[in-house]
């Protein structure tokens, strides 16, 4: 028998885009995995824990969830239960170990659901399933400017905007007294985790939910939430926000790459 060589070096580099697309997805893994660990670090004052630095009893939706931080949490502060919705979980294969070997470590009750925050039909029968009404706190981790819902806006950032059918470039409007007026509809407590990179790509957009957020935007957002909510921030400062230290978060918006607060009725 004689041996192609030309065969062989085709089937050796096959082998070989194959094992890189799998270490390319290992090190995704692992970035997720690390940057979960970095935001929680940075979030978990947003809970103020008891003495205990426990948070016995108390219920999470984790909106956008990315599989992990949901484990930190529940190995440091031993909630009850959290669930995690996404619109898209694929990316996260993960997910479903985390929910089933998870019972050997913690007694939290861990869940993962595909589900949009706009999908009111689906997430109300996930409730219903879960025996949950409305809970204790709810985190959005470098999410809340996927929950735009407005008119397109692209254009007042580029003018040779043109909407496209897929909408994949469009960047809605973000409208803070409806969304936050639905986040209340689900919890007491709303976290937000929110990266600040103004001229940046944000890479997982999908249609026009997605772009972060301009610093005109963040400033407009925090106006509606200090007159109508208690919001305390935590990073870069920790402070209580009122309408005479806005132009105090507004020059600090020009010096941080991410802000914490958290929001609740007054």
């Amino acid at each position: 028998m004689t041996c192609n060589t030309d065969d062989v070096a085709e089937g050796l580099s096959e082998r070989l885009l194959k094992c890189l697309e799998e270490l390319d997805d290992l090190k995704d893994d692992l970035d997720i995995w690390t940057d979960s660990l970095e935001e929680l670090s940075e979030i978990e004052d947003a809970f103020e824990v008891d003495e205990r630095n426990r948070l016995h009893g108390k219920t999470i939706l984790d909106v956008g969830t990315d599989c992990v931080k949901p484990l930190y949490i529940a190995l440091k502060f031993e909630a009850q239960k959290i669930i995690g919705i996404n619109e898209d979980l694929s990316p996260y294969s993960f997910a479903s170990d985390i929910e089933k070997k998870t019972k050997l470590l913690t007694k939290t009750k861990i869940r993962f659901y595909d589900c949009s925050l706009f999908d009111e039909q689906n997430l109300k029968k996930i409730l219903r399933k879960e025996k949950e009404d409305i809970f204790d706190f709810i985190l959005l981790s470098k999410t809340l400017h996927h929950l735009r819902m407005g008119e397109c806006i692209a254009k007042e950032r580029d003018q040779k905007h043109k909407c496209l059918p897929d909408e994949e470039s469009c960047i809605y409007k973000f409208e803070e007294q409806k969304i936050f007026r639905r986040l209340f509809q689900y919890g007491k407590r709303v976290i937000v985790f929110e990266a600040f990179y103004p001229q940046g790509d944000d890479e997982d957009k999908i249609r026009g939910r997605g772009g972060y957020f301009t610093k005109e935007e963040m400033k407009q957002m925090f106006e509606h939430l200090s007159e109508y909510y208690r919001v305390e921030l935590i990073k870069p400062l920790k402070y209580r926000l009122a309408k005479s230290k806005l132009k105090k978060i507004e020059s600090e918006l020009r010096q941080v790459d991410f802000v914490c607060f958290y929001v609740e009725a007054k």
